[in-house]
């Protein structure tokens, strides 16, 4: 059943299908067909090893207290899993993990595929102590067969795996089509900086010299596409059973930064390694197996607790604060996972727009979470009002206004306090806001 969405002291008009409403009834597919090809088992020298692009990290939010008016103590939940931010900030306590994985540009050597880039990741071998690299490996491979054999119409906002092997050193790598090596992160960084010069990113027009409002419409109109492709893969995602875990800037890859290119931009979404299975199976098999486990987390037993698997224990933070949020069986942790992922995303939308629209340096993404939470708890009305003070940020403040604030509306309703009245993705990209519709 669908509910209305509490914004500010008014409700929204629209009712929208909500973390609480079954998914398969709003989900419709979209996509254009993608061929989907068997992700194969790879030798190492079936490819030939390029550039390094960077070594990743990852944060594991352990806990996570909410704001409320007049409490900063509270200890009930909700939903968040930002692995991208700061070690401690605002409300939330990170565990600093040991897995650095490493992501190269590469190519097939051989094969029928010779000659196809891709991009290879590697996570640290046996030597390394890797246990859990190997479980977040097996994760991130799990998820990405499951969902390039869900459909015969895979999603073209979600990265696609070709395969894999292992070296002599235990190092597993995973072999991924390379559509764009660009982030998010990336676009709202040099974004930011056009914006602060008055200018576009990528090539000018030259009616542009004389009219700001162009290179000012093409970010915006950049921005939606963008936002469209991140949540039709998060869409995607949760209609065939599987939580991403790990939203944020540089977890969504791009094919161009010049917004002159925004027809052929293509968002995807990577990084699996966190992914949690939410199939029916899965959230009632688990619910009956880990009873005993949880009892024990609740009376503060939990480092002498033996988790049947570690790619299980990957999930173990979502479930604690699914309980704490009052999530009990298991429909209600499957919506909190839904909800939580929901939460990250809308996270991410507020730094694509505050980073690219704001003056350079003025404001990052630890420091607008904090802002939210902390200082107006997730009263995003108020923060607006904060915001209008902020020449620096003009910009976002007239975007998010567009269409008697629909982009404000949108962002609420993903920030709800209460994870039970966040929309789903898919209610998310038929919002007028990210139709586009407020943009002519």
């Amino acid at each position: 059943m669908a509910h209305q969405l509490a914004i500010g002291s008014s409700f929204l008009p629209t009712r929208w299908p909500t973390t609480s409403t079954p998914l398969r009834k709003h989900c419709k597919r979209r996509w254009r067909p993608v061929v989907i090809t068997a992700i194969e088992i790879c030798r190492a020298d079936d490819l030939e090893v390029g550039r390094l692009v960077g070594t990743f990290g990852y944060m594991n939010v352990t806990s996570y207290a909410p704001p409320q008016k007049g409490n900063f103590s509270t200890s009930e939940p909700v939903g968040l899993d930002q692995r991208e931010f700061e070690r401690r900030m605002s409300f939330q306590e990170f565990g600093e993990g040991g897995v650095q994985v490493r992501v190269y540009t590469g190519r097939f050597i051989r094969g029928p595929r010779s000659g196809t880039r891709v991009l290879l990741k590697a996570y640290p071998g046996r030597n390394a102590g890797s246990v859990e690299a190997d479980a977040m490996a097996a994760n991130e491979l799990a998820t990405h067969a499951v969902l390039q054999e869900a459909s015969k119409e895979f999603c073209p906002h979600i990265a696609l795996l070709l395969g894999g092997f292992q070296t002599l050193t235990g190092e597993q790598w995973l072999v991924f089509q390379d559509r764009g090596q660009l982030t998010a992160a990336d676009y709202a960084k040099a974004a930011g900086l056009a914006t602060t010069d008055r200018r576009a990113v990528g090539n000018w027009e030259f009616l542009d010299y004389l009219d700001y409002s162009r290179p000012i419409q093409r970010r915006r109109i950049f921005i939606i596409k963008m936002l469209r492709g991140i949540f039709g893969g998060l869409s995607y995602m949760h209609s065939n059973g599987r939580l991403h875990q790990s939203l944020g800037p540089s977890s969504v890859l791009i094919n161009t930064l010049s917004e002159s290119d925004v027809y052929s931009l293509l968002p995807q979404l990577r990084d699996m390694a966190f992914s949690v299975d939410i199939s029916d199976e899965e959230i009632f098999r688990g619910h009956r197996s880990g009873l005993a486990w949880r009892q024990q987390i609740l009376d503060g037993r939990s480092d002498d607790v033996s988790i049947g698997s570690a790619t299980a224990a990957l999930a173990d933070g979502l479930w604690r604060r699914a309980r704490s949020a009052g999530a009990l069986t298991p429909l209600e942790r499957k919506a909190f996972g839904i909800a939580d992922d929901i939460y990250a995303a809308g996270l991410l939308m507020a730094y694509i727009i505050f980073v690219s629209l704001c003056k350079s340096g003025s404001v990052d993404g630890p420091s607008l979470q904090r802002l939210f939470e902390s200082t107006f708890q997730l009263d995003l009305q108020a923060a607006r009002e904060y915001c209008l003070a902020d020449d620096n940020w003009i910009e976002a403040i007239k975007f998010l206004d567009l269409g008697d604030g629909a982009g404000w509306e949108v962002l609420q309703a993903m920030l709800n306090p209460d994870y039970r009245q966040r929309p789903i993705a898919e209610a998310v990209l038929n919002h007028r806001f990210m139709t586009g519709a407020v943009l002519f």
